[in-house]
């Protein structure tokens, strides 16, 4: 019994002496900036939207699995100005989004393969099952509240790093 104690303790001891790892393996530090949304469960990252003099910073959620994805922003009735979800896509093709199950009206903002904004769905209508499409391929689409994007004069050509 008391080696077993003397074996848990150094264990205890090892594990709260070592450096923190999130649960990808990379040290805490390097995960400080990822957090995970209180609603969807979903990594938060920061996400910047610049047209090389202005630089617009938003906290969004990372829908990175295909279940995820088809989720989306999906019976979220609020969402802070300044989040958002980013849908990182496998391969490069023509992006279609809908609003179907969607309370949010949302700018629908599609990511060309040079990680520059090449068309935006502002306003999308909630609810709507009209799929909105990317003008050419996209390697990424990002989703903000509606409006968000013509307030911040956030525009094709802009720059989306994640």
């Amino acid at each position: 019994m008391i080696r077993s104690f003397a074996i848990a303790a150094g264990v205890f001891l090892f594990a709260a002496c070592s450096p923190q790892q999130s649960a990808e393996g990379a040290p805490a530090a390097a995960a400080a900036e990822t957090a995970v949304h209180p609603v969807s469960g979903l990594a938060v990252v920061p996400l910047t939207v610049s047209d090389g003099k202005k630089v617009h910073r938003f906290r969004v959620e990372v829908a990175a699995t295909p279940l995820d994805q088809a989720k989306g922003l999906m019976f979220r009735t609020e969402m802070g100005p300044n989040e958002g979800m980013i849908f990182p896509r496998d391969g490069y093709s023509q992006a279609s989004f809908w609003m179907k199950n969607t309370p949010l009206p949302l700018d629908i903002i599609f990511i060309g393969t040079d990680g520059r904004i090449s068309n935006i769905a502002a306003n999308t209508v909630p609810y709507s099952l009209e799929s909105v499409t990317s003008d050419g391929l996209a390697s990424a689409v990002l989703e903000l509240n509606a409006g968000r994007a013509a307030e911040l004069g956030i525009v094709p050509g802009n720059k989306v790093e994640w």
